[in-house]
C-alpha cells in the first residue's frame, strides 16, 4: 500500500470518509504534507505545480513568508479576547472600507457560508420580505438558506432540488432559482412575487461551475431590478473578491451591491471572511447598540486570521501582485488555445486574471445549462491523467484552476508542455 493510501485508511477510521469536506474526497486520493510557493507535496514526496490553490485561497502562494511572518508576529502577543476590539480588526475593516466600493461598513467572520447567512438574514430584516433569488450552478455555502440547485443533475435543472437531506422545507421553497445571463428570466420571477422577494443573491462570476462570465449589461440588469423592486442586491465575493480586483469584481464591472461576502483570497488561506456593505444596512446588526439583526461568533476577527489578511492586502497595496497574476492568467489561456488549434481540438478556454478552466464543448457557455455539452469524461480524464505527470488541477467535472503570486513564467511553460502531451495521448486513445 502507498504512504498516501495508508494514511487515507486510517483517516476513515476516526472521520467518516476521510476527510473534513465532502468534495475533498477524490480519486485519485492524495495526502498532501506541504505546500510551498506555488508547489505542494503528497505524503510519498511527489512534487506537484498546483493550480487548485485550495479553491482560491491560495492567491500569494503557500505558506507566504510575509504572511507567516505577519502572523507569527501577531500571535506572539495577541490573540484572542471575547471581548473589546483590536488593533488588528480596525486596521483591517479600514483596509477593506477603503478598496471595495460596497464597503461602507464591515463584520468579520470565520467561512464564506457564515458570511452569506448574515448578508441574507440581515436583507430579510431590512426589507421584511422573505424570499431570495439565487442562480442555478451558483454555490454560496452550506447552509439551508441557499443549498439547493447547485450542481444539480441535468434534468433537475430549475426544478426543486436541495442539495441535502435534512434542510427545512420552508427555507427551500422561499429560494428561488433564475438563469444565469438571463434578465427577462429575473424580471419575470420578480413579478411573479411582488412584493416578496428580499435579496438576490449572486456569484457575479459563477466560478463555482468554472468559470462562466456575466454577458454586456447582466449585473447592471440585476442592479436595476434589485433597485426597482426594492430588493437587496447581494454580490457573493468570497471567490471573487481581492482574486480579480483589490476592491472586488465589482470593482472591475463598475456594479455596486448593497451587501457584499468575502473570503478565500482575503488571507491567502488563513481563515476569516467577511460581510460589508452600506453603513444604514450594516448598523441593524447587534454589534451596534440598538441593532436587532444576530451577530455573533466566538473566533469573529481572531488574531490568526486578521493578521494575515492585513499582510495579503498590503502585498496587493504595493507590489504587482494582480498584474503578475493576471499576465501569466493570459499566457496559459492563450497557450492552451494555442494547442488546441495544432491539435484540432474543439474546446473552449474560459477565464479571467488569474481563473481558467477548459470546457471540452464549441462554444463559450452562458449558463449552467450551457455545461451540459461540456465532455465531462475527457475533462475529468485529462484532469487525472496531469496530476499523473506533476500538474495539480481538481480531477472533477467544470471545477476552476487558480495561478498564484508565486508561479513562474517557467511554471506555465512547463504545464503547457505537459498539457499538450497529455491532451495528445487521449486524443490517440480517443475513438
Amino acid at each position: 500500500m502507498s504512504k498516501n493510501a495508508e494514511i487515507y485508511e486510517e483517516s476513515k477510521l476516526y472521520s467518516p470518509g476521510g476527510v473534513h469536506t465532502s468534495i475533498r474526497n477524490v480519486n485519485p486520493m492524495k495526502v498532501f504534507t506541504k505546500g510551498e510557493g506555488a508547489y505542494i507535496y503528497d505524503a510519498e514526496g511527489n512534487k506537484y505545480i498546483d493550480y487548485q490553490g485550495a479553491f482560491g485561497p491560495i492567491i500569494l502562494g503557500h505558506s507566504h513568508p510575509y504572511v507567516n511572518g505577519k502572523v507569527i508576529e501577531a500571535i506572539q502577543r495577541t490573540d484572542l479576547y471575547g471581548v473589546g476590539c483590536t488593533d488588528l480588526e480596525v486596521e483591517l475593516a479600514r483596509k477593506i472600507c477603503k478598496h471595495v466600493p460596497s464597503s461602507e461598513q464591515v463584520l468579520f467572520c470565520n467561512s464564506g457560508s457564515e458570511a452569506t447567512y448574515h448578508a441574507i438574514r440581515l436583507s430579510r430584516a431590512v426589507t421584511g420580505r422573505s424570499k431570495l433569488i439565487k442562480f442555478q450552478g451558483c454555490y454560496h455555502g452550506w447552509h439551508d438558506y441557499v443549498a439547493r440547485n447547485m450542481l444539480s443533475a441535468w434534468d433537475m435543472i430549475g426544478k426543486r432540488d436541495p442539495g441535502s437531506a435534512g434542510m427545512m422545507d420552508e427555507a427551500i421553497d422561499n429560494t428561488l432559482v433564475c438563469t444565469f445571463n438571463d434578465l427577462d428570466d429575473v424580471e419575470r420571477t420578480f413579478r411573479e412575487n411582488k412584493g416578496q422577494i428580499a435579496s438576490l443573491i449572486v456569484e457575479p462570476i459563477p466560478h463555482n461551475i468554472g468559470c462562466v462570465m456575466p454577458q454586456p449589461g447582466f449585473l447592471e440588469g440585476l442592479r436595476e431590478l434589485c433597485s426597482a423592486h426594492g430588493a437587496l442586491l447581494i454580490f457573493d465575493e468570497v471567490i471573487t473578491g481581492f482574486r480579480h480586483d483589490i476592491g472586488g469584481f465589482q470593482k472591475v464591472a463598475g456594479v455596486t451591491p448593497d451587501l457584499t461576502t468575502m473570503g478565500k483570497a482575503m488571507a491567502n488561506g488563513y481563515p476569516i471572511a467577511a460581510v460589508a456593505g452600506k453603513r444604514e444596512y450594516m448598523q441593524r446588526f447587534n454589534t451596534y447598540p440598538g441593532g436587532d439583526v444576530w451577530f455573533a461568533g466566538t473566533y469573529n476577527g481572531h488574531a490568526v486570521g486578521t493578521a494575515a489578511s492585513i499582510a495579503t492586502l498590503e502585498l496587493m497595496e504595493n507590489e504587482p501582485v494582480h498584474e503578475h497574476i493576471f499576465r501569466l492568467g493570459e499566457k496559459m489561456r492563450s497557450g492552451i488555445r494555442g494547442i488546441h488549434e495544432r491539435l484540432g481540438i474543439e474546446a473552449y478556454v474560459a477565464g479571467f486574471g488569474s481563473v481558467w478552466t477548459t470546457y471540452f464543448m464549441t462554444s463559450e457557455p452562458k449558463n449552467y445549462s450551457d455545461l451540459q455539452q461540456n465532455d465531462a469524461e475527457l475533462y475529468v480524464a485529462y484532469r487525472k491523467k496531469l496530476i499523473e505527470k506533476g500538474i495539480f488541477k481538481m480531477p472533477m467535472n467544470i471545477k476552476r484552476n487558480h495561478i498564484s503570486y508565486s508561479h513562474t513564467d517557467q511554471d506555465i511553460d512547463t504545464t503547457l508542455e505537459i498539457i499538450e502531451s497529455v491532451l495528445k495521448e487521449l486524443i490517440i486513445k480517443r475513438p
